[in-house]
């Protein structure tokens, strides 16, 4: 039933992809400007350098002869590569600070542009909680600058711990993949094993966060007490919620890898903003039935979730009914 509103939910707020669309754009382009500004330079002397030019001929070489079955010369171009590898290597290892630097500046821009994308987050659910609770058209911009200081507050606190969850899922995917990887007949086990462990972890992050923005916008607990609220048990089906996030989570990663393939990327403009959109819209729909709150999925149809008390028997006999 959930998933079923949840679709209503997010027909009723589609024109809000294509706000989120642009939103992202905005600040993908800016992050991708600063990477490049701050980077390119780096990345122009490792490309132009000597080491990686032998490094690339040499293994190109190997690859055309071992196609044509020149078999006699493959020793001569393997100790080519070899050697050009312990050079750009060497290249690396006195370049170690620029490296640094790098890694560090790209971690600083992915941590800001995410920050800066939870600003967006935010503001789409605080429109879609007005859509859902009053049928009110917020705009996006105005809403954005109206909860920036709650988003902002909010994502100060997201932002980290989500980040180091995602270090730790992937520092465990590491080690789990490069133990199996040490026989190659393992490698279809691995990819499968990536995929899964990508999914899972996904599921299980917004299983126990799902109640979080939520609660911060239509319940107005502040940021400690939603923070309470989304880890609690109270009135919360887990296992419901987990598995209502396993199918949402799978059709959006089917439905990006569609877009990626059948129409070489361009299909990801409506499918990337349309996967947070709908699930934010999961997310609210959850919590209003959580909460036994009536919302709207359109303009003539609402929604009630509120448990009804069981009838007494004197009040059977009565005639008294009602709650």
């Amino acid at each position: 039933m959930k998933f079923k509103q949840t679709f209503h939910v997010f027909v009723d707020n589609f024109g809000t992809i294509y706000k989120q669309l642009l939103y992202r754009l905005v600040v993908l382009t800016v992050a991708a400007i600063i990477c490049t500004l701050g980077i390119n330079p780096f990345i122009k002397e490792l490309i132009d350098s000597e080491q990686l030019t032998r490094l690339l001929d040499g293994v190109s070489g190997y690859v055309v002869n071992l196609l044509n079955g020149h078999v006699e010369e493959l020793s001569q171009f393997s100790q080519k590569v070899q050697a050009a590898y312990s050079d750009f290597m060497e290249l690396l290892r006195t370049e170690l600070t620029h490296i640094v630097l790098s890694g560090l500046l790209l971690l600083l821009v992915h941590i800001i542009s995410k920050w800066f994308t939870g600003l967006g987050n935010y503001a789409t659910a605080a429109i879609i909680n007005d859509r859902m609770a009053l049928r009110a058209n917020q705009p996006f911009l105005g809403t954005l600058i109206r909860t920036l200081k709650e988003s902002s507050v909010y994502n100060a606190i997201y932002v980290p711990l989500s980040i180091l969850y995602d270090l730790a899922v992937g520092v465990a995917m590491f080690f789990l993949l490069f133990f199996l990887l040490s026989s190659i007949l393992y490698f279809f086990v691995c990819l499968f094993l990536f995929i899964l462990i990508i999914i899972f972890s996904i599921i299980l992050k917004m299983t126990f966060t799902c109640d979080w923005l939520p609660a911060l916008i239509r319940g107005k607990k502040g940021q400690l007490g939603s923070f309470k609220y989304t880890f609690s048990q109270k009135g919360k089906s887990t296992f419901n919620v987990m598995s209502n996030f396993a199918v949402l989570t799978i059709i959006i990663f089917a439905l990006n890898a569609a877009a990626l393939i059948l129409t070489l990327g361009v299909g990801l403009l409506i499918t990337v903003p349309s996967s947070y959109v709908i699930l934010i819209c999961f997310e609210f729909v959850n919590y209003y039935d959580r909460e036994g709150l009536k919302y709207f999925t359109d303009d003539r149809t609402i929604v009630s979730t509120a448990q009804e008390k069981p009838i007494t028997r004197e009040n059977f006999f009565k005639g008294d009914n009602e709650e």
